[in-house]
């Protein structure tokens, strides 16, 4: 068992069986132990490989996306520029770079990333230290003022409880300690306060719940009420989330049990995308698969403006790199996309069949 195992086993000893989201919420972001505290998940190194890594493309259209929103939002300046999760920092990269030609645009940018890595803070002011980031651990740490944000694979990240349906109705999973002292799920045997808010269900069924979620796109959504903005959302998450048992463990890019080896090993969760638009109360768009959302914003034909100049080994990885972000058996239809904005201006591009004209084109 790791330090942290060792750490949570206690807790449980001491004070009894926790939820889910309380274990994930310790495995995930204890303050000295926790994955995210401590790994450098991303990459081959890493547990995951994400879209801005497997190719500029993805980036550069969600600048393309950011830029004609600040433009339909009447060129705010200061805009605060927002990412949650920047990994090593490549999708803002690629999102900056995209943009340098739309005037007026990074002289308006105040970058914040909100990140609790210091290991990826260090990699990320390597790659926009020119354009002078802020660092917070949490989003309500972002000054106030007009809002343009994305979350790429962040929402899946965060706590969830899980629950089952039996005979005598919803018990949730918790997480307790087996005749070894061991770490292991079990039932609540009674209602606990969330479990009695679910719907009915036949049973059997599964459910899962993420406060944290509801309460940043919340969040996400006073914020932009207030000072005006949009939020681009990116993450998995099946028409099903909210109603299965999803949480999985990824350890060295192989799957792992969720209980093994906390702080070492990458805890995520479908998204529930209509949890969040609702919890956000702001006008909302998608969510859209992500292969049709991208294909949207014009990815095919940047792919062709990318392959002019490769060579045929480039040409053939910019179209490996093209299938998996779109192709419906690999991240295509897996990853979903959902914008939240104040209502004030036009619908954003991407989430209907035509995007709107002055939407910023990617460098050739």
């Amino acid at each position: 068992m790791t330090e942290l195992g060792g750490l949570i086993a206690r807790r449980i000893a001491l004070t009894g069986p926790i939820s889910l989201a309380d274990f994930m919420a310790e495995a995930m972001g204890h303050p000295r132990l926790g994955y995210y505290r401590r790994a450098l998940p991303v990459g081959a190194a890493g547990d995951f490989t994400t879209a801005p890594e497997i190719s500029q493309m993805f980036g550069e259209l969600t600048g393309a996306w950011l830029a004609e929103r600040w433009l339909a939002m009447g060129r705010p300046s200061p805009v605060r520029l927002v990412e949650l999760g920047p990994g090593r920092g490549t999708l803002m990269a690629d999102a900056l770079r995209a943009t340098r030609g739309v005037p007026g645009f990074h002289a308006a940018i105040d970058l914040h990333l909100v990140d609790i890595n210091a290991l990826l803070r260090e990699a990320q002011r390597s790659m926009l230290q020119a354009h002078r980031p802020a660092w917070h651990e949490r989003f309500d740490e972002v000054p106030a003022g007009p809002l343009l944000l994305v979350a790429n694979e962040f929402f899946d990240a965060l706590p969830v409880r899980q629950f089952h349906r039996t005979a005598r109705g919803w018990r949730e999973r918790m997480v307790g300690l087996d005749e070894s002292g061991g770490l292991r799920l079990a039932l609540a045997p009674g209602s606990t306060p969330f479990a009695s808010l679910l719907p009915e269900a036949p049973e059997g069924a599964e459910a899962e719940l993420s406060e944290a979620g509801r309460t940043l796109a919340s969040a996400l959504g006073a914020r932009i009420a207030r000072d005006g903005g949009w939020a681009l959302i990116i993450d998995y998450g099946l028409e099903s989330a909210g109603r299965a048992a999803s949480l999985q463990a990824v350890r060295g890019h192989q799957g792992a049990d969720i209980l093994d080896r906390p702080g070492e090993t990458d805890l995520s969760a479908h998204v529930d995308f209509p949890a969040l638009a609702a919890a956000s109360g702001v006008p909302a768009f998608g969510p859209v698969d992500q292969g049709e959302f991208l294909r949207r914003l014009g990815l095919p034909d940047r792919a062709q403006t990318l392959k002019r100049n490769a060579t045929p080994v480039q040409a053939q990885a910019i179209d490996a790199a093209s299938a998996r972000l779109i192709a419906p058996d690999q991240m295509g239809t897996l990853f979903r996309v959902l914008a939240l904005g104040d209502g004030r201006n036009a619908p954003p591009a991407g989430f209907t069949d035509t995007p709107t004209d002055d939407t910023p084109r990617t460098p050739p």
